[in-house]
């Protein structure tokens, strides 16, 4: 398992457009990859646009990406790099 921190920049969150590009990005990974929003404690998968959304990341949340697989690590540091960038706003 590879797991890493990260901080949801966006200004308004992590909100359907923005989720729905990380979770097209998580899907391209065979690892299973969870995201967990450290602020409330809940925890899901990475390949679930509803189960993303039910986070309710906002600005400033911290986020901790973990992954388990084959690709674990290029999983891991692909999406915390997607999220540092702001994924697109």
């Amino acid at each position: 398992m590879y797991e890493k921190t990260t901080k949801i920049i966006n200004p308004t969150g992590l909100h359907a457009r923005p989720a729905s590009d990380f979770v097209k990005a998580a899907g391209k990974y065979k690892s299973e990859i969870t995201v967990s929003n450290l602020e409330s404690g809940v925890s899901c998968s990475a390949k679930s646009i509803i189960m993303i959304l039910t986070l309710g990341l906002a600005n400033g949340n911290r986020v901790k990406i973990s992954a388990e697989g084959e690709d674990e690590r290029k999983a891991v540091e692909g999406l915390v790099a997607l999220i540092d960038s702001g994924i697109g706003e």
